[in-house]
């Protein structure tokens, strides 16, 4: 692509309400973004146009924080390839990938090999989560170091906690010194217990048993004041209640370098929508209550909540057709995240695409260290046009991803990503 023109096109920033504009972009970079649109003579010869009608919109292209890409190992349910294309097909230029691979990502040359496989397969940017213990057991710390080096942007046992304190306040001390961010899944295995779903009225009708929000709550806390302790930078993940957001905000006001995310499923579904034994509506952390739910909107709205991410954890229709109890935790997330969230959140003035591109684009490149993309003159071209006239339809054909473990699967929601730009490329449309 050597020219491509955006025609009054609805510009979308992190700090204010979409305003119209044409977008000139020339060799990957944009040159400038002009209310009044650009003279004949400004437009190089061969320039795609692309109407925008002052009704589509023209956003950062969004980066997902928190993704499963299971390769190596279970490469039947996703790879880095399929991964990534998921991510283009829903507006994504950029992930953060977890390290519960098969083997685990706890060591520096097994993070260069994800790097370097991402380098050959992806048409995006792949940052690699290295493990904080040994095989993510929990009981030796892992290569911390050496996965720095190797290019691991931040340490976690997603998917597992740290049950020892002890190590976990040997790695925080660790990853502060190495200036590397500690990533928590927040879990207390003894109160969770062989839980399937949050305790309370739906699990007593299935006949399941419940893990209780405390479970999520204790280790959070635990988690924050050891953060404090150490001076470390602790970023929690998937928040799902109402208390540990709360948690969160108080260390955050005595201090802490403590950041916190929140996953689309936790805002857009709660327990009562698993019904009859649905495996699409499984994961961990649990769905929560209507007022967990409605909590952690408030949150996210508000700023407590640093960033949202999808947690994308891709499983094989054999895996999660297994009986409730015995399928595997989670769903994607990185194909419907933008949509389902236009649809349920922007359609209907819960917030608008300012909080959507500062939680969803901006903060979580900034929380890796990474500047956030802009649609501004001199920028590098990364962005998204959405039409929200347009619907989207999330059939097995549509989906990019190799898994389609969503409870959006088949259905129909209002706004399209119709295009995406990274670069000199265009990855879609």
């Amino acid at each position: 692509m050597s020219a491509l023109l955006f025609r009054r096109v609805l510009v979308a920033t992190e700090s204010a309400p979409p305003a119209e504009a044409d977008v000139l972009i020339e060799n990957g970079i944009i040159r400038g973004v002009e209310t009044r649109g650009f003279a004949e003579h400004e437009i190089p010869p061969d320039t795609r146009i692309i109407e925008g009608g002052g009704t589509k919109i023209l956003s950062p292209a969004f980066f997902d924080p928190h993704v499963h890409l299971r390769e190596p190992g279970k490469i039947a349910a996703e790879t880095i390839q399929s991964g990534t294309e998921a991510a283009i097909n829903g507006g994504i230029t950029g992930v953060v990938a977890m390290p519960n691979t098969t083997p685990a990502m706890d060591n520096g040359p097994m993070v260069k090999n994800a790097c370097d496989i991402a380098a050959r397969t992806a048409r995006i940017p792949v940052y690699v989560c290295g493990a904080i213990t040994k095989g993510r057991q929990g009981e030796e710390l892992a290569a911390i170091a050496a996965m720095k080096a190797a290019g691991a942007v931040m340490i976690s046992d997603d998917g597992d906690p740290v049950e020892n304190p002890q190590v976990l306040r040997r790695a925080m001390e660790y990853a502060r010194d190495f200036d590397v961010m500690l990533a928590s899944h927040c879990e207390t295995k003894v109160l969770s217990g062989p839980g399937a779903i949050n305790e309370g009225r739906h699990a007593y009708k299935l006949g399941l048993f419940g893990t209780p929000a405390l479970s999520e709550e204790l280790c959070l806390a635990r988690d924050c004041r050891l953060a404090q302790f150490t001076g470390a930078r602790l970023h929690i993940q998937h928040v799902t209640t109402v208390r540990g957001m709360r948690t969160i905000e108080r260390y955050k006001n005595e201090g802490v370098r403590v950041t916190g995310e929140v996953a689309p499923h936790h805002l857009l579904f709660i327990d009562e929508d698993i019904g009859d034994f649905d495996t699409n509506y499984k994961m961990n952390p649990p769905l929560r209550t209507p007022e967990d739910r409605a909590g952690l909107l408030e949150g996210l709205k508000s700023g407590l909540f640093d960033c949202i991410a999808t947690d994308h954890a891709p499983h094989t229709d054999f895996e999660k057709k297994r009986e409730f109890v015995a399928a595997p935790n989670g769903i994607t997330g990185l194909e419907t995240a933008v949509v389902s969230l236009f649809h349920h959140f922007i359609l209907p003035g819960h917030f608008g695409w300012d909080l959507l591109v500062r939680r969803y684009s901006a903060e979580p490149r900034r929380l890796i260290g990474l500047p956030p993309a802009t649609i501004t003159a001199g920028a590098r071209a990364e962005m998204v046009l959405f039409d929200p006239q347009a619907t989207t339809t999330f059939t097995r054909a549509f989906m990019k991803s190799k898994s389609v473990n969503t409870p959006f699967l088949d259905k129909t929601r209002q706004g399209s990503v119709e295009m995406v730009v990274l670069g000199e490329a265009v990855l879609k449309g």
